[in-house]
């Protein structure tokens, strides 16, 4: 691995809340703190931004999101959008962009094309079997992935479903890092604001969407109520499903007992404060969540979904996997971990392993030696030429 310093371009749609923006930048305060230039540009305003970055760090927020759900106005934005990357592009002149989730990718295979000097990379943060995508837009990424000089994923099965379904030339296998102890953020909830003191805490955290399975949560927990009086639970996020989730939560008569606090930026407290970690998702990436809590010692109940929850938990050692979407199972794990304090300890204590599992300093690694024969390629291709 070379040691020079390098310029680092990410293109992300926003630096709002979530798993794909955290890990962007920590990625990007890591190499800023070895000496990198590194710029990050937002498809969103910088209104949206929600996560401290290092001062070195160029910010450049595009503010061309797509509220507008016609054909003609999607594609003029996405031409607007390719027009302005290729600009910052050309302005900047990093070694490497990365481009963070589906369609920043295909802008950037749009943007860099016959910049033969730049390494354009993509990085997905879902496994795209499961996101409902009509038949052209399955096509135009599948192209756009084959511009890109490689297409990293974060598990195995998506890199394989990359080298079965697209024109992706390169495909590695990135996991996201996992950061412990988290810095803080806006807004902080303190979980003592929330949580009635001295009971236990099952906590669970992410966007309130359908895809994150919140519903079977609630329906577990319900189940678990009765026999675990002194436990509650907490949904840390925000999102669509909030009303329905509400709503549910009353019907279910344990608004007392549940609570949706909204989005925190101090998660580490929150993960402090809890006891066991739950997750519900219908489908993932590579979940960060499920990572920091178990680094911060705590044992995780999640289903066994693709992907990324197998790679984390090893079941029956630091946690425990459900099959996919079966509320009952999920229950029966949740159960033995609430009811075992001893068990959960001793969880707990082999949950910490991730954070060397998945460290940041690890994972940068990686990508530093990917950046690195992808411009040894690129230097040895112009010297030909």
């Amino acid at each position: 691995m070379r040691t020079e310093r390098k310029h680092v371009l990410f293109l992300i749609p926003s630096l709002a809340g979530g798993g794909a923006e955290r890990v962007t930048v920590n990625l990007a305060n890591y190499w800023a703190g070895k000496g990198w230039r590194v710029a990050i540009v937002t498809l969103a305003a910088v209104a949206q931004d929600a996560f401290a970055l290092d001062p070195s760090i160029t910010l450049i927020p595009l503010n061309l999101t797509d509220p507008n759900r016609s054909i003609v106005a999607k594609v003029f934005r996405n031409f607007k959008r390719m027009m302005a990357l290729r600009k910052v592009l050309f302005d900047i002149q990093p070694d490497v962009a990365v481009a963070v989730m589906d369609y920043p990718c295909v802008t950037l295979a749009l943007a860099a094309r016959g910049m033969t000097g730049l390494v354009a990379t993509g990085s997905l943060h879902t496994h795209p079997p499961a996101v409902p995508a009509n038949a052209i837009w399955r096509r135009i990424h599948s192209v756009a992935y084959g511009q890109l000089s490689a297409m990293v994923a974060l598990t195995q099965e998506t890199a394989a479903w990359l080298a079965a379904n697209t024109k992706a030339r390169r495909i590695e296998v990135i996991p996201n890092a996992v950061q412990c102890p988290l810095p803080d953020s806006c807004p902080r909830v303190e979980p003592d604001a929330i949580c009635r003191p001295g009971r236990k805490l099952l906590l669970a955290a992410g966007r309130l969407a359908p895809e994150k399975g919140f519903d079977l949560l609630i329906g577990a927990f319900a189940g678990l109520s009765e026999r675990h009086e002194d436990w509650d639970l907490a949904i840390v996020g925000e999102g669509a499903e909030r009303q329905r989730l509400e709503l549910e939560i009353s019907a279910r008569g344990l608004g007392p007992r549940i609570f949706l606090p909204g989005w925190a930026g101090n998660m580490a407290d929150w993960y402090r404060r809890a006891e066991l970690y739950a997750m519900s998702s219908r489908f993932e990436g590579f979940p960060c969540t499920l990572a920091e809590a178990m680094a911060h010692g705590l044992p995780a109940v999640s289903f066994d979904c693709d992907t990324g929850p197998r790679d984390i938990i090893r079941n029956g050692r630091d946690g425990f996997l459900a099959p996919k979407e079966d509320a009952s199972a999920l229950m029966a794990a949740l159960d033995r971990l609430m009811g075992d304090a001893d068990l959960r300890q001793r969880f707990g204590c082999a949950a910490k392993e991730v954070r060397d599992r998945f460290s940041l300093q690890r994972i940068a690694q990686m990508w530093e030696i990917t950046f690195e024969e992808l411009l040894e390629q690129h230097r040895g291709a112009a010297m030909a030429g």
